[in-house]
């Protein structure tokens, strides 16, 4: 009875390395996110605590979600892979029909007081789908024909939330990639599948005059009036220096970068707490990434694999996509950056999408 006790809690046992890093994430969230919000809370509604308030809320909430995922067994979730999936694609489509509009962008549903981003949920669900599915037909994933199976149903979420979230769209289909390719046996064929795609997001870039202008503003972003934003977040990193301002000093923040909480706040921090700082805050993600491809090799079944490296994925693609473009290394594409912007639907789904991964870990040998 003894053993079996030991035995059980070293099963229970949690990656402490990786919760400890997600916590001090969400605190230097939650510090730099009141520091760059404060003035946009005031002039908008009069309150320099609106956005802390708001952003504290959803994380309060995503953590105590991410506590009770963590101590259910991930397997058991496999039951909800097919009807969370079904629900991603019904509430994008409600998004195209009834979604609220903010900024240009349709990317929102309102029931009630609560509006929250569908595309959020459908980055966990995918995530969870696809582990399922993949793990369930891994002696056969080495044929080209089932790695094609594979991916077809991830299509119609990913064409879905493109048609209003490119960014989201694109961390979705690398997400399937990676999970597909963790599997797989033969990575030769990834090359025609990379090539499949390249020729996708031409055709798709092409559709849409709005998008190909993106790239013009990119790579001439003084030349339109739309490439204001990248200017001033290129202002802002390029003041901060080695140690930056100090926190709470950033001049960007008073009106010059545009909604300075969202996805340019790594401008900010570039500005208060300088490349000494910015470059804090990237060892941390890369110590999280790093737990997460821990946690995926050592998972006891492929499920479990899968799923911390769907995780990984989503983290690594988010955070390189957000810095690069802050620092105008790519078009912009309206990417947050995890547990530091601000957005409520964004801090939970990935809270809970963390809890999954503690599950595997508090299981794995």
């Amino acid at each position: 009875m003894e053993r079996s006790g030991k035995k059980s809690e070293k099963k229970r046992r949690y990656d402490e390395t990786m919760i400890a890093v997600v916590l001090i994430l969400l605190v230097i969230g939650l510090v730099v996110l009141y520091s760059t919000s404060a003035y946009n809370g005031s002039v908008k509604f009069h309150d320099p605590f609106y956005y802390l308030k708001k952003q504290g809320f959803a994380t309060l909430l995503g953590l105590l979600g991410m506590m009770f995922v963590a101590g259910i067994d991930y397997r058991r979730w496999s039951v909800l892979a097919v009807p969370g999936y079904l629900t991603a694609i019904a509430l994008s489509v409600a998004v195209m029909l009834f979604g609220d509009e903010y900024n240009g962008s349709k990317r929102w549903l309102s029931l009630g007081p609560v509006s929250f981003q569908p595309s959020e949920f459908a980055k966990v669900a995918v995530i969870l789908f696809l582990a399922c599915l993949v793990s369930r037909y891994a002696g056969k994933i080495g044929k080209f024909k089932y790695l094609v199976l594979m991916m077809l149903p991830v299509l119609p979420i990913v064409a879905l939330v493109g048609a209003s979230n490119l960014s989201t769209a694109i961390i979705i289909l690398g997400i399937a990639v990676v999970l597909v390719f963790v599997a797989s046996p033969k990575y030769s064929q990834f090359i025609w599948m990379g090539s499949a795609g390249v020729a996708f997001m031409a055709i798709f870039l092409a559709m849409e005059s709005y998008r190909l202008e993106r790239i013009a503003i990119w790579r001439n972003p003084e030349n339109y009036e739309k490439g204001y934003q990248t200017l001033q977040g290129l202002y802002a990193i390029g003041s901060g220096g080695l140690f930056g301002r100090g926190l709470g000093n950033s001049v960007q923040k008073l009106g010059f970068v545009p909604e300075a909480q969202n996805d340019m706040i790594f401008s900010i921090i570039c500005e208060e707490l300088g490349l000494v700082g910015a470059g804090i805050i990237i060892l941390l993600f890369l110590l999280l990434i790093w737990r997460l491809f821990v946690i995926a090799t050592r998972a006891p079944d492929l499920k479990g694999a899968l799923i911390a490296s769907g995780a990984m994925a989503h983290m690594m693609i988010q955070v390189i996509l957000n810095i690069a473009v802050v620092t105008n290394t790519i078009p912009n594409t309206g990417i947050t950056l995890p547990f530091i912007s601000y957005g409520g639907t964004s801090i939970l789904f990935l809270l809970l999408e963390m809890g999954l991964v503690l599950s595997v870990s508090s299981r794995t040998e």
